[in-house]
């Protein structure tokens, strides 16, 4: 059928009148689409996340809003670093991630490890200990923090045999507190961008095998150890125990027997004298920055 329309006259012309032409078909709707997911802020460390490391992250991530009502905060900070559900960085992802992987049973077990670190830095009141005054003469010669390793992570050094233990433990809340503050010290100096860890080097010289050890001196080392492990996870790169008398030795591989292959593997056992120990400890610490006391050119402490 014709759209056309009977022909009309205008000023002797002659025109024809068109219906404008039905639809042939309805208009397709426009295409629905769907926002891509945000990048992950990244650095070198976020770049080396396996698949599981980033589920937890954003899992810890989408669970703290309910952890700062349950710690009683109205914002999160954990070594210097901002923990924000809505504003992920590269650094609060490389903290999370450390409590996922030192409970990688479940993700919920990172989780309440996270809300007990939270609640424990209140209770012992962490924040500002870096700021508190100790008795040089008790803790001068105890420990210290001194250079840095090739990779730039910070160096702490303990003395366990150059001290009177019934001076040091005498008061063993005061240990306590000096010992998280000399931690939070070299946890300051990782920036959880380039570095994510430190290496400690305990020394034994000089530790007397007969009565060396007090009650107050065992239950110090007790309970600092829980608190480095409930509190402070994934932070150690490597850790020496140097001038292990031989008759300990065999302690030590006992216990660390008992630890994971990846805990064992950041542990070594040294035993006495500049070249043995800076023989252990040149390829992980440059020579200028080694103590002279090892073998090194850094400084004497």
């Amino acid at each position: 059928m014709s759209s056309e329309q009977p022909a009309t006259t205008v000023e002797g012309q002659e025109v024809i009148q068109h219906q404008p032409a039905a639809a042939t078909a309805l208009e397709e709707p426009a295409a629905k689409t769907t926002e891509p997911a945000p990048e992950e802020p990244q650095n070198q460390f976020t770049k080396e996340f396996t698949e599981k490391d980033w589920e937890g992250v954003k899992f810890l991530r989408s669970k703290l809003v309910d952890i700062a009502k349950e710690v009683e905060s109205d914002s999160l900070t954990l070594w210097g670093v901002e923990l924000s559900s809505t504003k992920p960085t590269a650094k609060s992802s490389v903290v999370l991630v450390k409590f996922v992987r030192a409970r990688p049973a479940t993700f919920e077990a990172a989780k309440d490890m996270l809300v007990s670190t939270l609640k424990w830095r209140k209770e012992f009141k962490v924040e500002g200990i870096t700021s508190e005054q100790f008795p040089e003469v008790v803790f001068g010669k105890v420990g210290v923090i001194c250079g840095k390793d090739k990779g730039g992570r910070p160096v702490t050094y303990n003395f366990y045999g150059s001290t009177d233990p019934n001076v040091v433990f005498k008061d063993v809340e005061q240990f306590l507190r000096w010992r998280v503050g000399l931690m939070e010290k070299g946890v300051a100096l990782i920036d959880f961008e380039t570095i994510d860890s430190m290496v400690q080097v305990h020394d034994y010289a000089g530790v007397s095998l007969m009565g060396g050890r007090t009650a107050n001196s065992k239950a110090a080392a007790k309970q600092a150890s829980q608190i480095f492990s409930d509190y402070y996870p994934e932070l150690l790169h490597k850790k020496f125990f140097v001038s292990v008398p031989t008759v300990l030795t065999w302690i030590f591989w006992t216990f660390t027997s008992l630890l994971s292959p990846a805990t064992q593997q950041k542990m070594s056992v040294v035993g006495s004298g500049p070249d043995t120990i800076s023989t252990a400890l040149l390829p992980v610490i440059d020579k200028a920055q080694l103590p002279k006391r090892y073998g090194g050119e850094g400084e004497d402490i």
